[in-house]
């Protein structure tokens, strides 16, 4: 007996047929719904049924077009109302069982129909047209109209377990919570125990039962992450968190995650069912407090300023609602009436020495269940009540509170290590300060996470140490600390007065100089014969600073000495091609000799080679011995190995065939290189790709220029070979397309991305596009 057609599965509205059978056998058309007889009913059974005395004041009402009938099952016999603190009057029917030939609303289907064999019952979808629904909604009560407004409200995932936000953008969070961007929000959270019920209280709270928020019997959690929905009732967004003490492989993340919510939140209810309030609540309160003035305060500032945002997001942290439900022990403050609750849980804080004073109000509102279900109606209004005070807390539009959460996702982000963990508090500064520890003393910076995105520098209070492997010891100028200044200084190949090649002459002579900008020229490695003293007992100060990993460290300005110099020789190369032979070997003899270590015999006192006796013509070349000094020719000198004993350090270099037999020669004591000989000897690693050079433009190319190039190349500079495109525009480079250095980061470019000039290295030098835009020294 079916009171629809089959079209009426398919989604349609068709023509009721009467459910009852009396007279027609359920073939002709319903015109009477009987709510005694719960029922549709065709004419002819109408007037059958109703003609006893006892069912002719049975109430009947005509049906009119579109019609839907009412739920049976939130009916009594009489019409009265079941249910009604949770169904709600007279809901409409969305389905009609076949078997059991009642009408059932959608709540009701699921709670009689949901399992066992009546889940299996054919049923007959009803599809209420829009005259009917109209004629309902103007006979409802306000609280049936705000009920049938949260029908269609969902709850989304917000922010996932790894603090990933799971909306796209601004728009993408409007369209999920189903609201008008201009219409003014607030934020309700809710925090606890994971167990206590938190998704269910926010269910019976704002959405009237409805299973809004997931809810689940078993064991492990069922909300995992922030999940968010919207109360049209109320103007808020709702925001479901993750339980406290459950079980969790990345505590340390999702604890601070709840002080993201927190801190975005306007309200916030911290719900449990202890029957005594525990420690763990006030010492939760008062670390979320403390984290938030020391971390969040400063932050929310800088967002306003940021994203120019026309509300101000207050620096006074939400309000606190605490939902305390018992069973078998009294309410707080039932034993004491004259004192309030609010009062009696100051007295915890204070005795436990936390202070929530980050929190503008904080409320207890408490109910005892002696028979479920728990009764929330107290705390809705509560929350009712603190959601009308503007003072503190001003409603918002939701692309405020979205941008509010991505800028503190951004800020507040990252992996925190284990072993830096202080779990004495909730919410340790390692959750929101930067993880960056010093490489020479090991301690960390007390700056904010993810502080390099904004410029901003590693810090710490505590005093670093000298490690030899960083050199982090800094100059300062001793003159102008005494006048009142600070101003650092660092060893330089040449003046800032000087050009590249007179630079680099007086340097091979006179060694590194240290360039005040306020006093000049103030110290010279090699001013004198002998009797040089050391600049940190003269003109410098020294400071010791820390050295944080991924920074360029403290490199020296003699660093990229042979790299000025190829850039100052690109006009020079060209006028010694042009010269004669003789004089470019002249030339290069004579700054060999300038700048070779003293153990090297003079390039004019060599005539012949050392070992086969062969005289040198003006076209030969003449090779010295790292390991000796002494002068050979080519085939007499072609092995090599590292000469550490003699300052060259680990690299292999040239050494004759005597010496390369003899590798466990031991050298004097006066024979190992003084300090001002290390210095001649990185004068002399700079002249021998000078040397190249000149050589390689005189004999037409003999030597590859990449070799001179990665000869000369600074530490931080990216070697050629590893170079494959250009590092802005993403272009490959071919014969046709030239790498070039950015002399500031060190990054391979192609022309059109690192044709600006800035006065880097005392003289205008090659910088890309992006550090041109820096501003200051790079």
């Amino acid at each position: 007996m079916s009171a629809h057609t089959q079209t009426a599965e398919k989604g349609q509205n068709t023509t009721l047929l009467c459910q009852e059978s009396y007279v027609c056998s359920g073939t002709d058309e319903a015109i009477f719904e009987c709510d005694e007889c719960r029922s549709l009913q065709c004419q002819r059974c109408e007037e059958e049924l109703h003609q006893p005395e006892r069912l002719r004041n049975h109430e009947r009402t005509r049906i009119r077009p579109g019609h839907v009938p009412y739920c049976d099952s939130c009916k009594g016999a009489n019409g009265n109302i079941m249910h009604a603190s949770m169904m709600g009057s007279r809901q409409i029917a969305a389905v009609r069982c076949q078997v059991c030939k009642i009408n059932l609303c959608v709540e009701c289907q699921k709670r009689t129909h949901a399992g066992g064999n009546r889940r299996k019952h054919p049923v007959t979808v009803y599809h209420a047209g829009k005259a009917q629904e109209q004629e309902e909604e103007e006979g409802m009560d306000e609280e049936t109209k705000r009920r049938k407004m949260t029908e269609k409200v969902v709850s989304f995932l917000l922010v996932d377990e790894t603090e990933e936000i799971q909306v796209r953008n601004e728009d993408d969070f409007i369209k999920k919570l189903d609201c008008s961007p201009d219409q003014h929000l607030k934020v309700v959270s809710i925090f606890g125990n994971t167990g206590d019920g938190k998704s269910h209280t926010l269910n019976h709270t704002f959405f009237y039962g409805r299973e809004v928020f997931k809810t689940s019997p078993a064991q492990e959690s069922c909300t995992v992450g922030v999940w968010a929905a919207y109360d049209p009732v109320r103007k808020v967004v709702v925001i479901d968190t993750e339980g406290l003490l459950g079980a969790t492989v990345n505590l340390s993340q999702r604890t601070r995650l709840l002080l993201k919510v927190l801190a975005i939140s306007d309200l916030v209810i911290y719900r449990t069912r202890a029957d005594r309030l525990h420690n763990d609540l006030f010492k939760f309160l008062g670390d979320a407090s403390e984290a938030y003035l020391k971390h969040f305060t400063k932050e929310l500032k800088a967002t306003t300023a940021r994203c120019g945002l026309d509300v101000p997001l207050s620096t006074l942290g939400p309000g606190v609602i605490i939902f305390h439900e018992t069973v078998y022990t009294k309410l707080l403050g039932s034993d004491h009436p004259s004192e309030v609750p609010e009062k009696l849980i100051q007295d915890r804080f204070r005795k436990l020495s936390c202070f929530p004073e980050a929190f503008s109000s904080i409320h207890y509102k408490g109910t005892r269940t002696y028979n479920p279900p728990t009764d929330f109606s107290g705390l809705r209004r509560a929350v009712e009540q603190q959601l009308e005070n503007n003072t503190t807390r001003s409603p918002r539009q939701p692309g405020v509170i979205y941008k509010a959460l991505k800028a503190l996702s951004d800020r507040f982000s990252g992996e925190i290590p284990d072993d830096q963990m202080a779990h004495s508090s909730f919410f340790p500064d390692e959750y929101f300060t930067c993880s960056s520890v010093c490489l020479s003393c090991g301690c960390g910076c007390k700056k904010s996470m993810n502080h390099a995105k904004e410029g901003v520098p590693h810090e710490s209070k505590s005093r670093c140490r000298y490690s030899h492997q960083y050199d982090n010891r800094v100059y300062t100028c001793k003159a102008c600390y005494e006048r009142g200044m600070e101003v650092s200084v660092v060893p330089k190949t040449s003046a800032s007065t000087d050009s590249p090649w007179l630079g680099l002459a007086k340097y091979a002579w006179s060694g590194y100089v240290i360039e005040c900008p306020n006093c000049g020229v103030v110290y010279r490695s090699r001013q004198y014969w002998f009797g040089n003293q050391d600049p940190v007992n003269t003109v410098v100060r020294t400071e010791i600073e820390h050295v944080w990993p991924g920074t360029d460290g403290f490199l020296k300005d003699n660093n990229n000495a042979a790299q000025r110099l190829l850039d100052g020789m690109n006009f020079m190369a060209q006028s010694v091609s042009e010269l004669s032979l003789g004089p470019t070997k002249a030339v290069t003899s004579w700054l060999t000799d300038q700048i070779a270590p003293a153990y090297w015999r003079p390039n004019s006192q060599i005539l012949s080679c050392n070992k086969c006796n062969t005289p040198f013509k003006d076209n030969d070349t003449k090779h010295h011995c790292r390991a000796c000094g002494e002068g050979f020719c080519d085939g007499c000198s072609s092995k090599t190995r590292p000469v550490p004993e003699r300052g060259w350090g680990p690299a292999p270099v040239r050494v004759c065939d005597n010496c390369y037999e003899n590798r466990g020669i031991q050298l004097d004591v006066a024979e190992l290189p003084s300090d001002e000989e290390g210095g001649t000897l990185i004068a002399r690693k700079v002249g021998e790709a000078v040397q190249n050079t000149l050589g390689a433009v005189v004999t037409a190319m003999d030597i590859p220029l990449g070799l001179v190039k990665d000869a000369a190349r600074p530490a931080y500079w990216v070697p050629d070979h590893e170079i494959l495109h250009c590092h802005n525009c993403r272009k490959e480079f071919s014969i046709k397309l030239s790498k070039h250095h950015c002399r500031a980061c060190g990054q391979g470019f192609c022309d059109e991305c690192s044709h600006d000039r800035r006065a880097e290295w005392d003289h205008p030098v090659r910088v890309c596009f992006n550090c041109n835009k820096k501003p200051g020294d790079l």
